[in-house]
């Protein structure tokens, strides 16, 4: 018997369990019709340019503008506070994704369901970006970054709840296609314009802010939103409802536990790189502050070239064997040795073919990971909405987690020991290689 293709595996999946590599919807409810209509190309370009524009707005922060705005503030204490912020705004994150969601679900507004978060979601967000773009110290920057990590995951969140909404079954997987690439041309042009305004760190938070804002607020303006009827009837939803949504019994479940912890490890190397590479630019290669902003656009283009070829080719190869386990593995342990050679890079020229190591990781490990999840989800994705926003902790645990142990490997010798850092990032990449294999559902 002939395995499923990538596409056919996520095409079974519920209408709503379309994950990202940073959050994946809630349940939309039981009695949601499923669209008919097919959605034509004007509400596509709008829905991938709000999507691109949220992505924009909150990872050119993280890559760029938010390490360079604690720089100015606290020059001696700036590895310290970058975890601190990035730990508790990691939490704000992880809980407003679900939260939002599920509230957005239950939205009765003359609206829409999802019109009134979209915009509260984006206008929260900026406001937490302007806060610390105009913060005089540490403390206000963390409530800054706080409120922008509720704002934008509250809005990612209601974003990608649009697709099970609006989008018909067989159009689905183009616009997921289309969505996927978001996110990498998001950090692209976010870093393309941080370098382009490198004088001012209030434009690096505030001009791809204000390119978000108008993007979604006309994606807004296209949207025909969904409404609840007032007297449709809706499951309960309280403490426990809400602590159940992020539980599966690894137990019961071993291929989802063991797949769980295998993206949770990989994507620690992940944050590590994403949170630490302005940092490890000035620190340990000793660039000029002035133009490290055009050194992470040049890193991030290569790295974003590199996982569109991979992630097509990847997956293009894992349909063709039909095989998946094998591919997640070797993804795996290409983004550990990238890591690796980020460590001991010695010049940005280095560095920059380290990055490429990782593109290829990356792309290959994204490119196949959600179908080999899809393939191993409890009970067959009788409740693959609410497992694969479980799975979705994997991936964004580490933003919290990752700086939290940073300045543990930092201090080793004395301080700003980034061979260190990247070291164990890249043995937390090569274990989470290492958790895949006892998976025995998939090949």
């Amino acid at each position: 018997m002939q395995e499923p293709t990538r596409d056919e595996l996520v095409n079974e999946l519920p209408k709503n369990a379309y994950p990202t590599t940073a959050t994946s919807p809630e349940r939309v409810s039981a009695e949601a019709p499923a669209p008919t209509r097919r959605v034509g190309p004007v509400f596509i370009a709008a829905y991938a340019a709000a999507y691109f524009g949220t992505w924009m707005a909150l990872l050119t922060p993280i890559i760029v503008a938010l390490p360079l705005r604690i720089a100015q503030i606290d020059a001696k204490g700036e590895a310290g506070d970058l975890s601190l912020i990035l730990g508790i705004g990691a939490i704000f994150a992880l809980v407003a994704n679900p939260l939002f969601g599920k509230l957005s679900d239950r939205t009765r507004s003359r609206l829409g369901m999802r019109r009134p978060w979209i915009v509260g979601g984006v206008i929260t967000g900026i406001i937490g970006l302007l806060i610390i773009a105009l913060a005089p110290a540490i403390p206000l920057i963390l409530v800054g970054w706080c409120l922008a990590q509720m704002g934008f995951n509250a809005l990612l969140a209601v974003e990608i709840a649009v697709l099970p909404d609006q989008v018909p079954e067989e159009q689905r997987g183009t616009v997921s296609g289309v969505l996927g690439m978001c996110q990498n041309v998001g950090i692209v042009a976010g870093v393309f314009l941080a370098q382009a305004v490198a004088g001012s760190t209030f434009l690096m938070f505030m001009l791809p802010a204000t390119i978000c804002l108008v993007l979604v607020l006309l994606f807004v303006f296209v949207l025909r939103d969904r409404r609840l009827a007032r007297d449709q009837q809706l499951p309960p939803y309280g403490v426990s409802e809400f602590l159940r949504s992020f539980w599966v019994n690894p137990l019961r479940y071993p291929d989802f536990g063991w797949n769980w912890a295998g993206r949770f490890l990989i994507f620690m190397g992940l944050a590590t790189l994403l949170s630490y590479q302005v940092f490890y630019l000035l620190n340990h290669l000793h660039e000029n502050p002035s133009g490290v902003g055009t050194l992470v656009f040049y890193s991030t283009l290569v790295q974003t070239i590199l996982i569109v070829i991979s992630s097509n080719l990847g997956g293009w190869l894992s349909d063709k064997v039909h095989r998946r386990k094998i591919f997640v593995i070797i993804a795996a342990v290409i983004y550990a040795a990238g890591l690796a050679a980020v460590a001991f890079a010695g010049s940005f020229t280095l560095f920059l073919v380290a990055i490429a190591i990782t593109g290829i990781g990356q792309g290959t490990y994204l490119a196949i990971d959600l179908a080999l999840a899809a393939a191993v989800l409890p009970e067959g994705g009788k409740e693959a909405a609410k497992d694969l926003g479980v799975l979705n902790i994997a991936n964004a645990l580490p933003q919290s987690l990752a700086p939290a142990i940073a300045p543990i490997f930092l201090a080793i010798g004395g301080g700003n020991n980034y061979t260190s850092l990247f070291t164990a990032a890249a043995i937390f990449a090569l274990l989470g290689a290492l958790a895949i294999q006892p998976i025995k559902g998939v090949r």
